[in-house]
């Protein structure tokens, strides 16, 4: 596991560089296509706007920042749009989908460097990843449920979707690998929570209702972990079964750092760290420099005891 801290100050200087060298050419507009599948929820929207935020420190820079809506088919056709307009590179967040080889194959094609973020999308290829390694983020919250349970009891399990979305299943496999040779036992919700607050409440309501001896819950992200805690609390059982997740959304860690609280612990996948050691990758290829083909970012649980390091009150996400 690699920390990207000072990769912008490397890249930046080695680009500021370049452009000093190339005289009249330093006053060129760099354009830098920010290509999301979605932008329908606070994670993927703090992602965007994280690499937005990053090229303001480069008064020639334009991100060009395109939402697909969810369809991989207009994912492709922006990556076209993209290229017809001259970006120097190109940037993917490809949220739930898994692959998407006709916009990488335009962009290879093209000839210009495209670094994913989070999702590594499969049949394809790139010149660089950075994102976090998730059935690792999973083993250090499973670890966390076992020590906490003392070894023993259920645990209930609400999975986001589809049954193909490796991300989710990668985070719960990571939690239920350390469940083998315990007491502690997985109660998985039969539906999905669709990512959503309202969904993991449904999930949790239905599990509640027939299961009486749960003692803790894993979500495989923080919204629906929100979710989960509404239904516990109007269930009245707040007080016996405590709640954890992956994200490190602000709403999780505001409840986390409250006293008494049942939110227990999340793991970090920070969309905010994620866009911008995306977007400091693509300026460190750009101003030629060597990078790694593959970057997983830090990824520690965060609870009571250390959640004032990472909340933050403006953050997007």
């Amino acid at each position: 596991m690699r920390i990207m801290t000072g990769m912008r100050i490397a890249g930046t200087a080695a680009f500021t560089a370049a452009a000093l060298a190339a005289g009249p050419a330093a006053a060129e507009t760099i354009k830098i296509g920010m290509v999301s599948l979605s932008l329908c929820c606070s994670y993927f929207v703090g992602m965007d706007a994280a690499v937005k935020d990053e090229a303001k420190h480069f008064s020639n820079v334009e991100i060009l920042s395109t939402d697909a809506g969810g369809d991989a088919a207009k994912l492709t056709a922006d990556v076209e749009d993209l290229l017809n307009r001259g970006v120097k590179a190109v940037i993917i967040s490809g949220a739930w989908i898994e692959a998407a080889p006709a916009a990488l194959e335009e962009i290879q094609q093209a000839g210009v460097p495209v670094v994913m973020v989070d999702r590594l999308l499969k049949g394809g290829a790139y010149t660089s990843w950075v994102g976090p390694d998730n059935r690792a983020i999973g083993e250090g919250i499973g670890s966390y449920i076992v020590k906490r349970l003392n070894g023993t009891g259920n645990v209930a399990i609400i999975r986001g979707g589809p049954a193909d979305n490796s991300i989710g299943s990668s985070r719960t496999e990571g939690v239920t690998s350390k469940f083998a040779g315990t007491g502690v036992q997985a109660v998985i919700a039969p539906g999905w929570g669709g990512w959503s607050a309202d969904g993991g409440f449904k999930q949790m309501e239905d599990l509640l209702a027939k299961e009486s001896a749960i003692k803790a819950v894993f979500c495989e992200n923080d919204s629906m972990c929100l979710g989960a805690q509404k239904a516990i609390a109007d269930a009245g059982r707040s007080g016996e079964i405590f709640i954890t997740s992956v994200d490190g959304e602000k709403g999780a860690l505001a409840e986390i750092a409250k006293p008494g609280s049942n939110y227990a612990a999340t793991g970090l996948n920070s969309s905010d760290q994620i866009g911008r050691a995306g977007f400091q990758r693509v300026m460190a290829i750009l101003a030629g420099g060597q990078s790694e083909k593959d970057t997983v970012l830090p990824s520690p649980i965060i609870t009571a005891e250390n959640v004032a390091k990472f909340y933050d009150a403006d953050s997007k996400f």
